[in-house]
C-alpha cells in the first residue's frame, strides 16, 4: 500500500511540473500551433522535428488535460473544449509565423492538420492559423518595408533632381 502511495505521489509531481514546463512554454513562445498530428511514421516526425529545431520551435506532444490545466492556469479558457485527441504542439520562439510555415510546407501536410493556434492570449481558428503561415516571415517584411521605403526616397530624389534639370532645358530652349 505505501509504494502505491508513493508511486502516485511522485506520478502528481511529474504532472504538476509538466504543467509548469508546459507554461513555461506558453509564457515564452511567440506563437503556439496545435496541430492534428495523426498518420505520421517515423521518419516523416524526425523530418518535421529537425526542421523545427533549425527554426527554434519546440514540438511536443503533452497529455491534453495537463494543457487544458496550463492554459487555465494562464487564463485561457477557450480552448478547452477543443483539446481533445492527437494534438502536438509547436511553440515558436523565433517569430510568430515560423512554426505554422514549417507545417503548411512539409511535404507530409496531408496528415497533420492545423487545428488552432494562440499568439500571447489571442486564440487563433484554423484559417487564422493558415494565414498565419502563408505571411511572411519577420526578416522578409523588413526588407519589403525597406524597398519601400528606398523606392519612395529614390522617387523622391528623382523629382527633386527634375526640376533644376527641366529649369535648364527651358532656359536652354529660351536661349536658341
Amino acid at each position: 500500500m505505501a509504494v502505491k502511495a508513493k508511486q502516485s505521489n511522485s506520478n502528481f509531481q511529474s504532472k504538476i511540473a509538466t504543467v509548469q514546463e508546459i507554461e513555461g512554454k506558453l509564457k515564452n513562445a511567440k506563437s503556439v500551433v496545435f496541430v492534428n498530428y495523426q498518420g505520421l511514421n517515423t521518419q516523416e516526425d524526425a523530418d518535421l522535428r529537425r526542421k523545427f529545431r533549425d527554426a527554434d520551435v519546440n514540438y511536443h506532444v503533452y497529455k491534453n488535460n495537463l494543457v487544458r490545466i496550463a492554459l487555465n492556469n494562464l487564463g485561457i479558457t477557450e480552448l478547452d473544449d477543443k483539446l481533445n485527441g492527437t494534438l502536438s504542439m509547436a511553440f515558436s520562439n523565433a517569430d510568430e509565423v515560423s512554426a505554422a510555415k514549417i507545417i503548411k510546407d512539409a511535404k507530409f501536410k496531408d496528415k497533420m492538420a492545423f487545428q488552432f493556434g494562440l499568439i500571447g492570449n489571442q486564440v487563433l481558428s484554423k484559417d487564422e492559423v493558415v494565414r498565419l503561415a502563408t505571411m511572411p516571415n519577420k526578416e522578409t517584411l523588413i526588407a519589403q518595408l525597406m524597398g519601400l521605403i528606398n523606392s519612395g526616397a529614390r522617387g523622391i530624389a528623382t523629382v527633386i533632381n527634375a526640376v533644376p534639370r527641366n529649369l535648364a532645358m527651358v532656359i536652354n530652349a529660351a536661349n536658341k
